[in-house]
């Protein structure tokens, strides 16, 4: 099988600062892959590569075999690249439902579809918000919203990009144990409509429960891939990052 994502031998500097080492990753379609490692391991630098928000000095991004390198982020999000941000991004001055449409439209456009009517978009925010628990929510604003609640307003407007692969950054930090619960049901639920799903955050629980496999970055470099139940026994891994 192909694999969806196929990062090379990534490296980026800052500087003098070496962000990411010759980092390989693969990842299957329909996989559940987590990726963990302590704060300032390259994490985040390794998605804005993958993404497009920042460009890599060395090794290349493949997508569906496709080459990424040189592409802005928009053009990696028509391809089926898409993200969640730790910290969510919403339109503060529209309605949820607004906050929906407008990367709806976006993607039809890119993609040189038709045009939806108004009909069928306000179908597809109604299918988002429910699929979010947010569907009574809709013309309400963000400001209106719990925490966890922007979470998942935030998942559906990466959702609303139709794509192939969602990369969550840190979607349950600072959540209770009921909302974490509920974050991963609805990351479950996406993957088994089929989005590929790479979950990026620190509560290891969670993290053991979603994953189908483990990759663990320490100080730029890849140290650990494999299942999470053989990852987390990993020395060197209990060394850099679980034994802190």
């Amino acid at each position: 099988m192909t694999a969806l994502l196929h990062v090379d031998n990534i490296s980026k500097h800052f500087g003098g600062f070496v962000a990411l080492d010759g980092v390989d990753l693969s990842v299957e379609p329909g996989e559940r892959l987590g990726l963990i490692g302590p704060n300032g391991s390259g994490k985040s630098t390794l998605v804005n590569c993958i993404c497009g928000t920042l460009q890599n000095e060395s090794g290349s991004v493949r997508f569906e075999g496709q080459p990424m390198d040189g592409l802005a982020a928009h053009q990696r999000t028509h391809r089926g690249l898409s993200r969640s941000f730790q910290l969510p991004r919403p339109f503060h001055s529209m309605s949820l439902a607004d906050n929906l449409r407008i990367p709806l439209l976006y993607t039809v456009h890119a993609r040189k579809g038709p045009l939806r009517s108004a009909g069928d978009l306000d179908g597809r925010c109604h299918e988002l918000l429910e699929m979010v628990g947010l569907a009574n929510k809709s013309r309400q604003l963000p400001r209106d919203l719990t925490q966890v609640e922007m979470r998942k307003l935030e998942l559906a407007r990466a959702v609303a990009a139709e794509p192939k692969l969602l990369i969550a950054d840190e979607s349950m930090a600072g959540l209770s144990h009921s909302e974490i619960e509920d974050i991963l049901a609805l990351l479950v639920r996406l993957n088994e409509r089929g989005i590929t799903v790479i979950l990026i955050e620190h509560i290891m629980s969670a993290v053991m429960s979603f994953s189908q496999r483990l990759a663990v970055l320490v100080s730029g470099k890849k140290i650990a891939d494999g299942k999470p139940e053989d990852v987390v026994r990993n020395p060197e891994v209990v060394r850099a990052y679980l034994g802190q």
